[in-house]
């Protein structure tokens, strides 16, 4: 099978197998004499297990322990699950970030007239440096690209 043929049966991009190859998430494929990558059902299968995985929001470094732990048949569950939980605590944290950051955008856009004239409160308080808020900055902790 090839890379778009791959990449179809796992939903996972042509360009994301070749950047998880390139990182080593996964090995590196199979050269066929004309120097295409083929791929056979066990990596369909990691393919899947990392799509699934990045479906869940696991970064790859978690990704690359996962698999070591999925390939490990002599693995202690304790160790999968102190990983899943140890993300769920993440997760959980930038949920409550991001409803820190709804309540107060919510609080702004109540206070705000949003007619014609040109005081605006939202503004007012982005511009205020001094400004005491109880929110993380949580596009820098998170990413920016997580976020948006």
């Amino acid at each position: 099978m090839n890379i778009g043929q791959a990449a179809k049966a796992t939903g996972v991009s042509s360009k994301m197998i070749r950047y998880y190859e390139q990182i080593g998430l996964i090995s590196p494929a199979h050269r066929s004499e004309a120097q295409y990558r083929t791929y056979t059902d066990a990596d369909l299968h990691t393919l899947r297990f990392i799509r699934r995985a990045r479906d869940l929001g696991f970064s790859v470094d978690q990704m690359k322990t996962l698999l070591a732990l999925w390939h490990d048949r002599g693995r202690a569950s304790g160790d999968v699950k102190a990983i899943a939980l140890e993300h769920i605590a993440e997760l959980d944290r930038k949920a409550a970030a991001i409803a820190a950051m709804t309540a107060t955008l919510r609080h702004l856009a109540s206070h705000c007239h949003g007619d014609h004239r040109p005081d605006c409160p939202i503004l007012d308080d982005f511009a205020d440096a001094s400004a005491e808020t109880d929110l993380p900055d949580v596009a820098s902790r998170f990413g920016r690209a997580h976020l948006g």
